[in-house]
């Protein structure tokens, strides 16, 4: 009996990838949205709830870079199963809290256990998809995290209301069980997968010659003596404060400048997120349109890069200026949008074989996170002191540095890089 062939399974791959990143997300921000209720039944205050954010930091920071070269030495369908598995069994453990310090250590145990959803989901699209639509494809796992930022308030808020904050976590920790059951019955890398057809599997891996070699092993020195992964940790280390900037900080922006309360930050905040998440799939669509018109991938991606890096000074500078919180609103979503399409997770898939995509994904994510963390200090003194203009100014300036060093670091995107291996 012949298996049943699916058409354009690749792309039902992504969306898994991308319910993935949106469970990772709503499970890391359901202790964000029940903050307030905690407090008022545990009895901490906000310097001992940042405790518990901080704990998450400090794993996270680590595992971004550990858990990216596991997914190399795992596979993506072992690591992600193990990884993901983890964070939903942790998430659960929260409801058991009852101190700062229970709190404070489940957190951490979330933070090294949450980041190996990135650099495995950036492999797990080098395997499945050709260069050409790559970026598209990211862009889509990618848009899980804002779709899961959105969805966390409604949610949490919904099952706490209804059983009570511990069922809130029993609840999205559960859903990460399901997403781990379909994936190990539905996710096969292509040369093994039962569903896929020969003209599909013959799209994915046409011209990647040097990205399926095995027996091989990559070392960290080799891969940190290559000047394209410094390109690619480079555009995380500068974008990625940008990407804690807007998830920490644009709803406290529009209480402290533009005057807005609780419930207008229900009516009107999450729009910038939800247009970020169009950002991060539009990171790959503009620039796969383009090709379709004829452009290589390299000056495709790089304009799109370098058009976003010449708007957001305008929107920068425009924000800080007008006086109508709509109008504001509307800057702030392009700031969002512009981010997310500039397409700082997409860069090491379209440089390197698929055997290390994972670990140079995780050392731009660890790196990205340090350079976030070292920011957030800084942005809450300007903003207490100063005002958000001084903030904005930096950001205007970043996406171009940014650029710079890509296009002299990494050269030309859509070219896999050879990299010196060591025989198993």
């Amino acid at each position: 009996m012949s298996k049943l062939r699916i058409r354009h399974l690749r792309w039902y791959i992504v969306a898994l990838l991308c319910s993935s990143s949106i469970i990772n997300y709503l499970d890391r921000q359901t202790l964000s949205v029940l903050a307030k209720t905690l407090q008022k039944e545990l009895n901490f205050d906000n310097v001992q709830y940042s405790y518990m954010t901080t704990s998450f930091l400090v794993s996270y920071i680590v595992m971004y870079a550990v858990s990216g070269r596991l997914m190399d030495r795992l596979g993506t369908r072992r690591g992600f199963a193990l990884f993901h598995s983890g964070w939903s069994i942790v998430t659960i453990l929260h409801s058991l809290g009852r101190s700062v310090l229970h709190f404070s250590f489940f957190r951490f145990l979330l933070g090294a256990t949450e980041p190996a959803n990135f650099p495995g989901g950036v492999k797990a699209v080098s395997e499945w998809f050709p260069m050409k639509e790559r970026a598209l494809a990211i862009g889509i796992f990618n848009s899980g995290t804002a779709i899961g930022n959105m969805l966390a308030l409604p949610i949490v808020s919904f099952v706490a209301l209804t059983w009570g904050w511990r069922w809130a976590f029993v609840v999205t920790g559960a859903i990460g069980f399901v997403w781990v059951a379909i994936w190990l019955l539905f996710y096969w890398l292509p040369a093994a997968h039962p569903n896929i057809s020969e003209a599909e599997k013959a799209l994915i891996t046409a011209g990647d010659k040097e990205e399926i070699e095995t027996g091989t092993k990559v070392s960290i020195r080799t891969l940190l003596s290559m000047k394209e992964t410094w390109g690619c940790i480079a555009a995380r280390f500068f974008t990625d404060p940008i990407s804690y900037f807007l998830a920490f900080w644009i709803p406290n922006y529009f209480e402290q400048e533009r005057g807005f309360n609780l419930l207008d930050l229900g009516k009107f905040v999450w729009i910038p997120y939800a247009v970020a998440a169009l950002g991060n799939i539009a990171a790959g669509a503009i620039p796969r349109y383009l090709i379709s018109r004829g452009w290589s991938l390299n000056r495709a991606r790089k304009s799109t890069m370098l058009v976003i890096s010449c708007l957001m000074p305008v929107f920068c500078l425009m924000v800080t200026q007008v006086g109508s919180w709509a109008v504001a609103l509307v800057l702030v979503s392009a700031i969002s949008f512009g981010h997310a399409a500039w397409g700082n997770i997409i860069l090491p898939a379209e440089v390197f074989p698929r055997r290390v995509v994972g670990s140079v994904s995780g050392f731009g994510g660890a790196l990205g996170s340090v350079a976030g963390a070292a920011t957030q200090p800084v942005i809450g003194w300007a903003v207490q002191t100063l005002s958000y203009t001084p903030v904005f100014a930096a950001i205007s300036g970043v996406y171009l540095v940014a650029f710079l060093l890509v296009h002299f670091l990494i050269g030309e995107l859509g070219v896999i890089r050879r990299v010196a291996t060591e025989k198993v």
